[in-house]
C-alpha cells in the first residue's frame, strides 16, 4: 500500500496531467513582435523547445513574427482581433512595459491583456564591432562629447524605447543632452546586429542575450553590460559593467508571455499550470541558460502585480526625460 504522502503526490500529478491534456490548445502559436533574430524570437523559441521537451504540448508550437512598434502592432492585433484565442502566446519584455508606460501601444494600456509568465531576464548592453575604436564606455562618451552627430547609435525602437533609455542614461550621467544623440530606430536585436555588422551604425544599444552569439564568433564586443555586478558565466565574466566604469546604470530585461484579454479563466489556468511546471524544471533551466538568460520566474496574479508596478515606475522615468507629461 502506498504511503499517504506518495499517494497524494501521485494523484496530484495525474490530476495535473489530465488537466493539461483536457485543455491543450489545438494550434499553439507564439508571436514574436519583431523581426527574426532578436530577443522576442529567442523568447518564443525557448518556450517552443521547452513545452515539447517537458511533454506539456504534444505538438510543436509555431513561431510567427509580427514586427512593428517594438510590440505595439502585435499588442493591438491580439487585443482587437484575437482577444479570446487561447492558443496564442505573445512575447513581451521590459521594453514592452516601458513603451506601455509612454502610451506607445495606442489606446490599449497595461490592463488590456492577461499577463501570463516571466521566464527569464537578460541585461541591457552597449555593443560595437570587434574592430571599433571604442574600447570602453569612456571612449564612447568622449566621442559623444566631441561631436554626438558623428556617432550613429542603433536602438530597438524610437526615442523613449528601452534601448534609447540605456544610452540616454549614459548621456545624462556624462552631462550630455540625450536629445543630441544620433539614433537609428530599428526593429529589435536582430536588425541591430545586421546594421552594426554592415557598418550602418557604430554602436548598438541592445541586451546581452541578443549579443552573445556574435561575441562568441568574434564579430562584436560589449563595452558594458547593465548588470549589478559582473556576470558569472564563463563567456561573460570579462565583460565590464557600466557601474564599475563609473556609470551607475542597471537595466534588467525581463522576458515573458501574455494572452489575449478574453481568454477564459480555464484556459488561462491551463497555461499558468504549464509554466509553473516548466519554471520548476531543471531541463528548462538548461534551455534558458543556453539562451544566455538568467533566472526570473513569475506567473499569474503575482506577475500582473509586478507588471503594473513596473509600468508605474517607468512612467516616472519617462517624465524625468520629458517623454510624457
Amino acid at each position: 500500500m502506498l504511503p499517504l504522502r506518495t499517494f497524494a503526490l501521485a494523484a496530484g500529478c495525474l490530476l495535473f496531467a489530465g488537466h493539461l491534456s483536457a485543455a491543450e490548445p489545438k494550434r499553439p502559436e507564439c508571436i514574436a513582435p519583431a523581426s527574426p533574430g532578436g530577443g522576442f524570437d529567442l523568447t518564443c523559441k525557448l518556450a517552443q523547445s521547452a513545452l515539447v521537451n517537458e511533454k506539456i504540448l504534444s505538438k510543436p508550437m509555431r513561431v510567427t513574427y509580427m514586427p512593428g512598434g517594438v510590440g505595439a502592432v502585435a499588442y493591438n492585433a491580439v487585443v482587437a482581433q484575437r482577444p479570446a484565442d487561447a492558443g496564442t502566446l505573445v512575447a513581451w519584455s521590459s521594453g514592452s512595459l516601458l513603451n506601455l508606460a509612454q502610451g506607445k501601444f495606442g489606446r490599449f494600456d497595461e490592463g488590456a491583456v492577461r499577463w501570463l509568465a516571466a521566464v527569464g531576464t537578460s541585461y541591457g548592453a552597449i555593443a560595437v564591432k570587434s574592430d571599433s575604436p571604442y574600447k570602453t564606455l569612456d571612449d564612447l562618451v568622449k566621442a559623444l562629447k566631441a561631436d554626438p552627430s558623428k556617432v550613429v547609435i542603433g536602438s530597438g525602437g524610437t526615442v523613449g524605447s528601452q534601448d534609447w533609455m540605456q544610452t540616454a542614461l549614459i548621456a545624462k550621467a556624462a552631462g550630455i543632452n540625450p536629445r543630441d544623440l544620433r539614433y537609428v530606430a530599428l526593429e529589435g536585436g536582430g536588425e541591430i546586429v545586421t546594421a552594426l555588422m554592415g557598418g550602418h551604425i557604430q554602436v548598438g544599444s541592445t541586451d546581452i542575450s541578443d549579443s552573445m552569439p556574435h561575441i562568441q564568433s568574434g564579430d562584436m564586443r560589449l563595452l558594458a553590460v547593465f548588470a549589478e555586478k559582473r556576470l558569472d558565466e564563463e563567456e561573460m565574466k570579462n565583460i565590464p559593467t557600466a557601474r564599475e566604469q563609473g556609470y551607475d546604470i542597471v537595466w534588467p530585461v525581463v522576458r515573458g508571455f501574455y494572452l489575449g484579454p478574453k481568454v477564459s479563466d480555464e484556459d488561462y489556468a491551463w497555461w499558468k499550470a504549464a509554466f509553473d511546471k516548466l519554471l520548476a524544471s531543471e531541463e528548462f533551466a538548461k534551455l534558458r541558460d543556453q539562451r544566455e538568460l538568467f533566472p526570473f520566474a513569475m506567473t499569474g496574479p503575482e506577475l500582473d502585480t509586478y507588471v503594473k508596478k513596473q509600468v508605474a515606475d517607468y512612467k516616472v522615468l519617462a517624465k524625468e526625460f520629458g517623454l510624457i507629461q
